[in-house]
């Protein structure tokens, strides 16, 4: 069985409903994860959008969400996740819009892909002080051994 990662808020491929947008309440979708392989001692999440600023000419990957530490055991994140406390031992990173949290989906021009990446590691990493995504993959290298990733859409 291989990392799998899904959402009851939207399907592989589909729009990102507007509640989870800055058009809408900006708050995290419901996440659900199934298949951790064997010997994960840690969970990674990774939003990001490769589309910004203008998908018919990207610049830039812009990143909406940040959390390392997820512990290996949990089976997702609810909706609102910023509303509630993290799972124990979990941390947040900074999105680029230097928040440690959710940010959903804001393009400025055209419909924008939006990747929630799940990485299993083989280690619990040390406290990293709010890192952010480059920070974080550099933390991860040599540490993943699952990756499972949902797709959304969003265009205001």
């Amino acid at each position: 069985m291989s990392l799998l990662l899904t959402s009851v808020a939207f399907a592989a491929g589909a729009g990102v409903p507007v509640e989870y947008t800055c058009d809408g309440a900006n708050v995290s979708p419901p996440l659900s994860w199934s298949g951790v392989p064997s010997g994960t001692r840690s969970l990674a999440l990774i939003v990001d959008d490769p589309d910004a600023p203008n998908p018919a000419a990207p610049q830039r990957t812009w990143v909406h969400w940040v959390l390392y530490n997820i512990p290996p055991d949990s089976t997702g994140l609810p909706k609102n996740q910023n509303a509630r406390p993290l799972p124990p031992g979990a941390h947040a990173g900074l999105n680029d819009w230097k928040h440690a949290g959710y940010d959903g989906p804001c393009p400025p021009v055209g419909r924008h892909r939006y990747f929630y990446k799940l990485y299993a590691l083989d280690t619990a990493l040390s406290d990293l002080h709010q890192p952010d995504k480059q920070r974080l993959e550099r933390a991860m290298e040599g540490h993943v051994i699952g990756h499972a990733e949902l797709v959304g859409t969003y265009q205001h």
